[in-house]
């Protein structure tokens, strides 16, 4: 299949949940290596048309803010609520925990979606991260109105998914924050990278 890059496109970020896991906190609000979890999810959409976050309102980053309702729903009501603000032919779906996912994963898996309804990246195990992925939104629109469930994966699993395995130097790209010991985790790694971002200045 040949690769080329799907655009333009709009970027859905699902930053609404209960963060149960997490102590019920404010999860996209907390930071790693000075910048929000949400923050840095939106700077990995860099070049997207337009940027809806399914969640509370807040200054940063710069977003139209959307709920679904009820507020809490899950991630497929959520996904209908932002996706009724996409324009673009294509939308990137994007959890609001993923702190090193980078504009080149984004934008990786723009190109091996050409063709195909979509692509989602692969984590370490060969798990399909259905919120790291980018959709045809004709199809995804066509897909949720005949879907009645609750389960991101009943939806988009019977979906034409192009697949994005990443090298082993990247699987961090992956990594979302779910539980305090996942964001203590983030925040070494996130401290390491400073380092030796540091390390190699002038």
């Amino acid at each position: 299949m040949q690769e080329h890059m799907v655009d333009p496109y709009d970027t859905v970020i699902l930053a609404g949940g209960e963060a149960a896991r997490m102590g019920s906190v404010d999860k996209p609000a907390l930071e790693v290596a000075d910048r929000t979890l949400l923050e840095r999810v939106a700077d990995a959409a860099a070049g997207t048309t337009r940027t809806i976050v399914v969640g509370p309102p807040r200054d940063r980053p710069a977003a139209r803010y959307v709920r679904e309702e009820p507020s809490g729903g899950g991630p497929v009501p959520a996904l209908r609520a932002g996706l009724a603000h996409v324009t673009a032919p294509w939308v990137t779906l994007l959890a609001g925990d993923l702190p090193f996912l980078g504009s080149a994963h984004v934008a990786a898996l723009r190109r091996v979606a050409g063709g195909r309804a979509g692509a989602v990246l692969l984590d370490g195990r060969g798990k399909r991260q259905w919120l790291v992925s980018v959709w045809h939104a004709a199809t995804l629109r066509a897909a949720l109105g005949s879907y009645s469930g609750n389960s991101l994966h009943g939806l988009l699993m019977p979906l034409d998914a192009a697949t994005l395995s990443l090298p082993e130097t990247e699987i961090w790209a992956a990594f979302d924050c779910d539980t305090p010991e996942e964001l203590a985790e983030a925040r070494r790694h996130g401290a390491s990278q400073s380092e030796r971002r540091r390390g190699d200045g002038p």
